[in-house]
């Protein structure tokens, strides 16, 4: 014992000082000398734990429990253990055997000695409640902080599901593995628990529950787990309710789970006490509302004291249907509360409102069933049976297909339910099937005998019923007899006027059962109907006024009165009082439910789904709205008219209309065509069909369609006009697009029908003379005209129509004719055009004063345009003024006008003209071409801040404008950006309607830039390609033009079409000569001597040599004898080209004359007289050939003297202008010819010598290159030399493919084909041209080792361009390799 004793003091104080292992060693001594043995057990214990020997400390701390279970140190220190190992819930089995301990160790606390040191814990372990509920409020806060957290983490995850489901799977997590539950068992079974405490703990428990149940999903997988949740919580809410327990939400569940299909239906008692429970909540007060509306007691009188009040004597100061409605806005989410309010707005009569209820119910018995997982089959009847039932009374019959559709489910769960029966019953009845109808008011007749509400109203429409069907005799004899039965009851006055007036109006005597009626019910709308149309169609003598009154009084008391409104706008409109029909057919629609058809459109729009009942109504209201312009209503309005029917070809020709005046031409076309299928014999729908193909822009199809109506009505004035219109604005058109000839038929045509329709009528001369005018105005645009026959006999027929006498033209015009043997000219046909606007004027006292303002402003704009080309007198400005100040006379807010007086005064007087433009502004903000005018004017008078700003106004209002974008190009010429300039004109040569004035300056600038260019490469021609088209364009809108046909020229001659480029110098000069014989103006003079010289030009390309010749001295006889620059320039090229096409002709002596004459003339400009230099040495060698070699033998000696001669003046301009690159190449040219090496160095050593820089831009074509290559090739054949040129110029530009290219023709003539194949793969092409000779020498280098692909290759060369010769060449040499 001793030694026992020892160790463990030794091990005890081991632990004091921390030092385990020596604790260790001496508990195990101890263990070892008596196994059995206590405290050294858990010195062991405690010491491996300290030493981290986990499983031998826990090992060793439940031998010590089960050596003495009742001592608490081991249970103490295995706790400790347990805890830093977190290992809860073993750690809790320990608490919880130390508090079983500790219990029985301390006695019950003594509260009379509350110093007691172990009060504390006496009271901790002997009343537990406190901590209980402690634990409680922290697991509470636990669990929301946990949910609250995760829906924070979770809901910004990637395709996170809705808040409110995140919520469900959060808490069915969380509440499903809550303590919560066990914690309320544990409160709720202990002894000192309060009933207070205990009643708040059911209500948290059910709560908990309550919300663990709807977090459940609704799904197969989860249904086990829903049912023992629900059981659970029916069965904490059936204790509530037995128990009486005032728990609201309880019995409110309880209340929400019963399955009753009415309000009524539930047990009155449980209703009672819960309104006695909780006699301040808003379900009470529904509850307590509907029952005193029904009148209905929820206990027997027997079971009240006296002095207690009943529900209904409660609600005395209240009207129960008020009560009811301010306690639904506290719960609308109740399906209780839902169901009330349903069944009494059915009962009132409001429908639409139950039927809005209605629906909220069900919506919220789909979420409670969901939640709950309970079926609710009699619920759901209920909310089926009252919207069924409205649907059949709303606006009948248009919710009667969903309303069959309720019916059918409801009656297939319960076949006889009256309410479904009867409604069923109904509908058949809207859909006159009396028999059917009549067989079910029969069974429920049968089903309800006795009954004096839906049992008697059966009764009545069974014998409603089968008066129709032909049993007049014993359905009256019914009637009757329920007449007697309603007639004793009290506040039932309706139905027995609707009986009495079904019995009038199958009696001929029916005035007296119609009055009978009306004294029974004085609001019976039916009855006032047929009484007026008694009043109207049998009294004797008719009453109409009578008859109107009761018609009136009818549509007063109810705008369903269908017939009542349709006599009523018939007379309106009989009156023409289009209002009243208006306000008549509207209410009538209103009637019928409207667009929405009476539900707000819960479901779908009207217009969509619902047949219109009265579809004359709604075509009064299109064709009202058709009239005020408001096209998309009206277009609603025919839609739904023709609903109702698909065959009213009115209502499809006025929707038709309705859509074309909306613009929707396609849909108009549509609903015309339809219009036309169904009545082929309707002119309108042709002519209507016609109008907006007009207006799509379709005029040929718009021409074919009035030619088409003409042929039955050839006489018909307003087809007539639109055919003349249609052709006017198909001539327009086509002018715009170019197609000039068939413009010119157009407008011929347009007179002529302007013409017959004259004959046809003598109305509308303004209409027509205005189309005629316009047509002549656009014919005048032309100078020449390609049916001229044509265009005389319309002008011709048009002029014996108008007086010979013009007061507003004397002293201007002469009166129009046309002479045969007089060319027609546009100006004559303005002439014509002038006479027409002006007898227009004439008419003016007959016409509106839109029409007079057009007539003058039309004549004062065509005689502008006169002013213009015919360069009239000036006094005529006053004239032109006169008459646009009486267009805005009459109409002063035309902006069209201001703009026309603008235009008149724009070069005369700017103030005058700014004014009118910004008027016609401020009249129309968005008038393009008013700022684009106004920008031009400030441009034209030098102020190119306003400009800009006005022509970028005018584009930002237009951005396809052509003109603003054209002036835009001019203001950034003015300020010198001509880049800018370029490619704003070259935009808007893209534009529609093309300008002819812009592609004039695009052109004359695209080709200014390539005359500037001093490398005239293929790229650089591809750019004259737009302007040769826009010139084209151009010259076919304004073929007499001489400046637009002279460019065009000069572009044709600079692209290699000599041909077309010499017919229109031709017409360039026939016009010039017109036009000098009228003039003899000097400028003129040398526009003809200019185009008689590029003409002369032209024509040695095409080797005329003779005509070239005639057409040099023709310009060199024009020319002056002064010594101006120009002339002396122009008489040099002349001399010079007549001296070639002499020596061409052979005529050497000739040549030689003018050759020294073109030198002489040069005088002492020494530009002018080197280049004729250079051009004479270029012009030699470049036609030499066999026979001018044999007879320049004879005149050795004078050529020779010549061409020293050559020679000198050669060295002389290289040596007075070392950088001329002309003259250099053409001596270098002639050392290669002659095999000369020193006059070839002696001509490129001065350019060899520059900087690479300085030489390429001297020499942009690389020609120095070129002829050294050559010269190696030729007289040295030395490819290397030529290879190594080739190489330098590569080396300085490496992108250059030309050089690529040659380098590698020198390798394939040196057969070194890999070499050339590497050199071409690393080419990139830089034009078409050079594009298609890499293709073939790509292909020729590849020929010797893959023949297929070189084949291919050269292909597709040939494909490219098939006029090259060079591709055949190569495609012969690739198959003569394969």
């Amino acid at each position: 014992m001793s030694f026992a004793k020892s160790k463990l003091k030794a091990a005890r104080e081991a632990l004091a000082k921390k030092d385990y292992a020596s604790a260790s060693n001496a508990a195990a001594q101890v263990l070892d000398y008596e196994p059995d043995n206590y405290n050294a057990t858990v010195f062991l214990a405690v010491s491996l734990l300290e030493l981290g020997q986990y499983e031998q400390s826990e090992q060793a701390y439940i031998r010590a429990t089960s050596l003495n279970p009742e001592n608490p140190l081991a249970w103490q220190g295995i706790s400790k253990y347990y805890e830093r190992r977190e290992e809860w819930e073993k750690y809790g089995d320990c608490l919880l055997r130390l508090m079983e301990l500790h219990k029985t160790i301390l006695a019950a606390p003594n509260l009379t000695n509350p110093e007691s040191t172990t009060l504390v814990a006496q009271t901790a372990i002997h009343h537990s409640l406190p901590h209980i509920e402690e634990i409680v409020r922290l697991v509470e806060v636990q669990e929301e902080e946990t949910i609250k957290r995760e829906v924070e983490r979770r809901r910004t995850r990637l395709g996170a599901p809705s808040l409110d489901v995140l919520k469900n799977e959060i808490g069915r997590e969380v509440w499903g593995e809550s303590r919560l539950p066990s914690l309320y068992e544990e409160i709720l079974n202990h002894p000192s628990t309060s009933d207070d405490l205990r009643r708040s703990t059911d209500s948290k428990l059910l709560r908990l529950k309550e919300r663990y149940l709807n977090a459940i999903p609704d799904t197969p997988e989860f249904a086990q787990e829903k049912a023992n949740a629900l059981s659970q919580v029916d069965e904490l809410v059936k204790g509530a309710v037995i128990l009486k327990i005032p728990d609201e939400l309880a019995w409110t569940l309880y209340l929400e789970s019963t399955d009753c299909e009415t309000i009524a239906g539930y047990d009155h008692r449980l209703v009672g006490q819960f309104i006695e429970l909780f006699p301040s909540s808003s379900t009470s007060s529904l509850l307590k509302g509907y029952f005193a509306y029904m009148d209905i007691q929820l206990s027997n009188e027997e079971d009240r004291s006296e002095d207690e009040e009943t529900p209904a004597a409660k609600l005395d100061e209240e009207d129960p249907f008020d009560t009811i409605l301010n306690s639904f806005a506290a719960i609308p989410n109740s399906t209780i509360a839902n169901r009330i309010l349903a069944e009494l707005y059915s009962t009132e009569e409001n429908y639409e409102n139950a039927i809005k209820v209605a629906e909220s119910g069900l919506e919220l018995l789909n979420r409670l069933e969901k939640g709950t997982g309970r079926k609710l089959p009699s619920v759901r009847i209920g909310y089926k049976v009252i919207l069924a039932s409205s649907l059949v009374h709303l606006f009948p019959p248009k919710h009667h297909p969903r309303a069959l559709r309720l019916i059918d489910d409801v009656l297939a769960q319960t076949p006889d339910n009256v309410a479904c029966l009867m409604g069923r019953a109904f509908v058949l009845e809207a859909a006159t099937k009396w028999e059917e109808a009549a067989a079910l008011f029969a069974k429920v007749d049968d089903l309800l005998p006795d009954d004096l509400s839906d049992g008697i109203r059966a009764r009545e429409e069974n014998a409603w019923c089968r008066c129709q069907i032909g049993d007049v005799n014993d359905g009256l004899a019914a009637l009757q007899h329920i007449v007697t039965i309603l007639q004793e009851l009290e506040e039932r006055g309706d139905d027995a006027a609707r009986c009495l007036w079904r019995i009038g109006d199958k009696k001929e005597e029916g005035y007296r059962f119609f009055i009978a009626a009306l004294k029974s019910n004085p609001s019976y709308a039916p009855a006032f109907t047929s009484l007026g149309i008694y009043y109207a169609e049998v009294a004797s003598p008719l009453d109409p006024n009578r008859a109107s009154k009761c018609f009136q009084k009818a549509f007063e008391l109810d705008s369903r009165e269908a017939e009542a409104a349709r006599r009523l706008a018939e007379g309106f409109a009989e009156d023409r009082e289009w209002d009243l029909v208006e306000v008549v057919a509207r209410r009538t629609i209103e009637g019928e439910g409207g667009l929405e058809g009476g539900i707000g459109g819960a479901h779908m729009s009207a217009s969509l789904r619902y047949l219109p009942t009265n579809a004359w109504a709604w075509k009064a209201v299109g064709v009202v709205e058709l009239h005020r312009r408001n096209y998309p209503p009206a277009i609603q309005a025919f839609q739904i008219a023709l609903r109702a029917d698909l065959e009213d070809a009115l209502s499809w020709v006025r929707l038709g209309e309705s859509y074309s005046k909306a613009g929707r031409h396609v849909a108009a076309v549509k609903a015309l065509e339809r219009a036309q299928e169904l009545d082929s014999s309707d002119w309108v729908c042709p002519y209507l069909i016609g109008d907006v193909k007009h207006q799509m822009g379709n005029y040929q199809d718009a021409i074919n369609a009035f030619e088409s109506i003409l042929i039955n009505r050839p006489r018909d004035v307003g087809i007539l006009v639109s055919l003349g219109q249609a052709y006017l604005d198909q001539g327009r058109s086509e002018s715009s697009e170019g197609f000039q000839a068939r413009a010119e038929q157009s407008f011929s045509t347009c007179i002529l029908v302007g013409l017959k329709t004259m004959e046809a009528s003598a109305g509308f001369r303004g209409v027509v003379w205005k189309t005629i005018g316009d047509a002549v105005f656009a014919l005048s645009a032309r100078s020449t005209y390609s049916d001229e026959i044509m265009v005389r006999g319309a002008l011709s027929s048009l002029i014996a129509l108008l007086p010979v006498k013009d007061d507003h033209l004397s002293g201007i015009v002469t009166p129009p004719a046309l002479q045969e043997d007089e060319p027609l000219n546009g100006l004559k046909v303005l002439e014509i055009a002038l006479a027409a606007y002006s007898y227009r004027t004439s008419l003016g006292q007959s016409e509106t004063t839109t029409t007079s303002g057009s007539a003058w402003f039309d004549l004062g704009a065509a005689l502008h345009s006169w002013t213009i080309q015919s360069s009239g007198q000036d006094n005529i400005q006053t004239r032109i003024i006169s008459f646009l100040t009486q267009a805005l006379h009459e109409d002063p807010g035309n902006s069209l006008y201001w703009m026309g007086l603008g235009d008149a005064y724009f070069l005369s007087n700017a103030k005058s003209a700014q004014h009118a433009y910004i008027k016609a502004i401020e009249f129309d903000s968005k008038n393009v071409t008013a700022w684009t005018s106004l920008g031009l004017l400030y441009l034209h008078y030098d102020d190119t801040e306003l400009a800009n700003e006005a022509l970028y106004r005018a584009q930002t209002l237009d951005p396809d404008y052509a003109v603003a974008w054209i002036g835009q190009a001019l203001v950034a010429t003015r300020n010198g950006h001509d880049i800018e300039a370029a490619a704003m004109f070259e935009h808007a040569i893209g534009l529609a309607p093309n300008v002819p004035e812009g592609d004039l300056e695009f052109a004359s600038r695209s080709f200014h830039k390539y005359r500037s260019s001093s490398h005239r490469s293929p790229v650089v021609m591809e750019t004259l390609l737009p302007a040769f088209f826009a010139l084209g364009r151009y010259c076919g809108r304004r073929p007499d033009n001489a400046t637009g046909l002279h460019l065009y020229a000069l572009v044709c001659e600079s692209l290699g079409h000599l041909e077309t480029a010499e017919n229109q110098l031709m017409r360039t000069i026939t016009i010039l000569e017109a036009a000098y014989e009228v003039s003899e103006d000097p400028v003129v003079e040398r526009q003809f001597t200019i185009a008689n010289s590029n003409l002369a030009r032209v024509r040695l390309g095409l080797r005329d040599y003779e005509g070239a010749a005639q057409s040099f001295e023709s310009a060199l006889g024009l020319l002056p004898e002064d010594e101006e620059p120009e002339t002396r320039i122009l008489r040099a090229q002349a001399l010079f080209g007549s001296g070639l096409a002499s020596f061409l002709m052979e005529d050497l002596e000739g040549a030689l004359a003018n050759f020294e004459a073109a030198l002489e003339s040069a005088g002492d400009d020494k530009a002018l007289r080197g280049q004729v230099t250079v051009l004479l040495a270029q012009a030699m060698w470049a036609t030499q050939n066999d026979e001018f070699k044999e007879s320049s033998k004879t005149q050795l000696l004078e050529w020779y003297v010549s061409f020293v001669v050559f020679f000198a003046a050669v060295s002389e301009r290289i040596a007075a202008d070392p950088e001329n690159l002309t003259a250099i190449n053409a001596l270098a040219g002639m050392g290669v010819l002659t095999d000369d090496e020193s006059l070839v160095d002696a001509a490129l050593s001065e350019l060899l010598a520059l900087p690479i820089e300085q030489r390429h831009k001297l020499d942009p074509g690389r020609n120095v290159d070129h002829l050294l290559t050559q010269y190696h090739l030729g007289q040295q054949q030395d490819t290397k030399k030529a290879a190594s040129v080739v190489q330098g110029a590569l080396f300085a530009e490496p992108s250059r493919s030309e050089a690529w290219a040659t380098l590698a023709t020198l390798m394939l003539q040196e057969e070194k084909f890999g070499l050339a194949v590497a050199l071409l793969a690393g080419s990139k092409e830089s034009s078409a041209d050079n594009l298609r000779g890499l293709i073939s020498l790509r292909a020729i280098a590849r020929s010797r080792d893959d023949a297929g692909v070189a084949m291919r290759e050269v292909q597709r060369a040939i494909m490219i361009a098939p006029s090259d010769p060079r591709s055949w060449q190569a495609l012969a040499l690739v198959r003569s390799r394969a």
